[in-house]
């Protein structure tokens, strides 16, 4: 009797822990097992972080598609799974021919957490298309960034970046000589995978600096393997271009090479010190042929994040010395801060470590606007 009243104590108490609607499937696989109970208007097959885990990894397996139900350009662009395409449920029946053919393969579907259905309206309508293997990650993308997962971004995204000059280290993974030195992303400093251990000095100093990693698209898992290794060594803002340079020159075109020469030229005039260019050339350049020189802030990544030349790269004076095999000897490299100091520090130390480069450094004040604008008066 008494075993009796203890075994039904204790099923009281499991009972009342969990509130209606909040339980646990019972029913529910080892890999689903903390997925919510579905909810009025929910798609039946869920599951959870751990499930989608297996196949967000790259090289992306066959058989699966993760598939993210939000809108592209506020949502799917800045931040989603690794491997998911984008098919907004809003443009589901015009995108729908873009699903595998094969129906049988398995369909992850996710949006925005819950409270959103967008995800869930979707596999009903792929339920009805005829696809047999259909699951819902109903806590979504919120829930997967708060686990730890590795977030990706769209190569939009990525471009919008870049032309805007945004702050950002965009790494390129792949090997050197046979990959990145026969085209690549521009702006891409090359940290082959193989060798990341060694190359930590290419790195900002700035753990909170913006770091993208891509390689050789969906069957390359270099760059997913380098950003891991990034995370570990205490960086927080880390993602992954899946789609890589394949994707990027089948949308823009290829990418410069190790030995491409500038697309436009314009002549740099100094100033008395030869080593110093002319404001005068320096604004030429920036409008007419930016694509010509190789600009370097050598400010501080804290000063660099609140803006400055669209293009430019961060290497902080400190570090130029071990950087300085990062610059080009195929086009003019210019170092810049905001007064004229710290660059031209940063050019003597450049030339002494590499002899090979063509450089010069801007001698003025500078102050940048958050909208990306600028003015320049000399020292």
């Amino acid at each position: 009797m008494k075993l009796r009243l203890s075994l039904l104590c204790a099923g009281m108490l499991v009972a009342l822990s969990f509130a209606p609607g909040e339980f646990v499937v019972a029913n529910a696989s080892a890999a689903d097992a903390s997925v919510e109970s579905p909810k009025a208007g929910w798609y039946s097959q869920l599951v959870d972080a751990d499930f989608v885990a297996k196949y967000a990894v790259l090289p992306k397996p066959d058989g699966v598609q993760i598939i993210d139900s939000r809108p592209a350009s506020r949502k799917f662009d800045p931040g989603h799974i690794p491997t998911a395409m984008n098919l907004h449920d809003g443009d589901f029946d015009k995108l729908a021919d873009q699903l595998p053919a094969d129906k049988a393969t398995l369909l992850i579907f996710y949006c925005e957490g819950f409270e959103c259905m967008l995800s869930h309206n979707s596999a009903f309508k792929a339920e009805k298309l005829g696809y047999k293997n259909i699951k819902v990650y109903a806590a979504g993308y919120p829930d997967w960034i708060k686990k730890g997962n590795m977030g990706a971004v769209s190569l939009p995204f990525l471009k919008k970046k870049l032309d805007d000059g945004a702050p950002l280290t965009l790494i390129d993974s792949r090997p050197k000589e046979r990959k990145y030195d026969k085209g690549h992303i521009p702006g891409a400093i090359n940290i082959p995978d193989s060798d990341f251990d060694k190359l930590l000095d290419r790195l900002p100093a700035d753990k909170a600096s913006p770091l993208y990693f891509y390689c050789e698209g969906l069957s390359c898992k270099l760059s997913s393997d380098s950003a891991v290794k990034a995370v570990k060594l205490g960086y927080t803002q880390v993602k992954v271009v899946p789609e890589g340079y394949p994707g990027w020159v089948k949308l823009y075109g290829a990418g410069p090479t190790a030995g491409a020469a500038p697309a436009a030229k314009v002549a740099i005039q100094t100033t008395a010190d030869k080593d110093a260019i002319a404001i005068a050339s320096f604004e030429k350049i920036l409008k007419e042929a930016p694509d010509s020189v190789f600009l370097v802030d050598v400010r501080d990544p804290a000063e660099f994040a609140l803006g400055s030349f669209k293009g430019a790269i961060n290497m902080p004076g400190a570090t130029v010395e071990k950087r300085a095999g990062e610059l080009p000897t195929d086009k003019p490299v210019i170092f810049f801060c905001s007064a004229g100091g710290r660059s031209g520090d940063a050019l003597d130390k450049a030339r002494k470590a590499n002899p090979k480069i063509k450089a010069y450094f801007l001698d003025a004040n500078v102050k940048w606007t958050k909208d990306g604008g600028y003015a320049i008066t000399e020292n």
